[in-house]
């Protein structure tokens, strides 16, 4: 009975091996967006409720580190290493939940949380930091990728309560950036002041084009309008980050 148990457990990680097997090009993120649905609400995320499911998440986690990204075409590829940096993320805080307010509280003088070794993936293991800046930032190259991965704080672009599908990865990454840069809590314009998250201050190479010209491409309304009319007048400054944790 318990060897049929096991078996029976395991039948959705061997299904998934036989697909890749057979060259399907698809990875199944179900199990996370259940999780996702359950947990995630409008960027804030119950990890009480993740901590009570975390042999679901394990059990995503674990098939994650079963495939082999590789052979993946490159938006599913791409929509792959967002949702492990954002699942490993979330497992990353439930190691001290709750006693932690911020998840700098994971780190140490000598090594920060984002360095920590904790990503099984490809046989290999990985920290948090190896996936955005080894793999995600230079292979795919795209500034929108900044508000895909969550850092599990309240400064970081929210967590969306669905994963990234490659089929849908092109919509998704629109959407995220877009509301975001919108999203008036995010930024502050008092002419010529333009005041924006500190992540393009981090990673101002990723935006070679400069802040203003990488706003105006996704400006909605009100917000479009302004900075066309201020044009080069903007002087760009950067808010304070928020490392608070982002828990409901």
């Amino acid at each position: 009975m318990v060897r049929f148990a096991r078996l029976v457990m395991l039948m959705p990680l061997l299904a998934t091996a036989s697909a890749f097997a057979q060259g399907k090009e698809e990875v199944d993120h179900d199990l996370y967006a259940a999780l996702l649905a359950r947990h995630v609400e409008n960027g804030l995320v119950d990890y009480a409720g993740f901590k009570r499911e975390e042999d679901t998440l394990d059990g995503y986690l674990d098939r994650l580190s079963r495939i082999d990204p590789e052979r993946l075409p490159r938006a599913e590829q791409f929509a792959f290493y967002i949702n492990a940096y954002n699942a490993w993320t979330i497992k990353l805080v439930l190691s001290r939940w709750p006693r932690l307010s911020s998840i700098k509280d994971l780190g140490t003088w000598f090594r920060s949380p984002w360095r920590i070794p904790l990503v099984r993936l490809g046989g290999r293991l990985l920290t948090l930091d190896e996936i955005e800046h080894g793999i995600l930032r230079p292979r795919f190259a795209d500034p929108r990728v900044h508000f895909a991965v969550n850092c599990a704080s309240r400064g970081c672009p929210p967590l969306l309560a669905v994963p990234f599908r490659g089929a849908t990865l092109e919509q998704q990454l629109e959407r995220a950036t877009a509301d975001f840069l919108n999203d008036p809590s995010r930024y502050r314009l008092e002419e010529p002041d333009f005041y924006v998250s500190s992540l393009f201050q981090w990673f101002a190479e990723d935006f070679p084009q400069g802040v203003p010209a990488f706003y105006l491409r996704f400006a909605r309304n009100g917000l479009r309008e302004r900075l066309t009319v201020a044009g080069d007048r903007l002087q760009v400054r950067f808010l304070n980050w928020d490392w608070s944790l982002n828990s409901r």
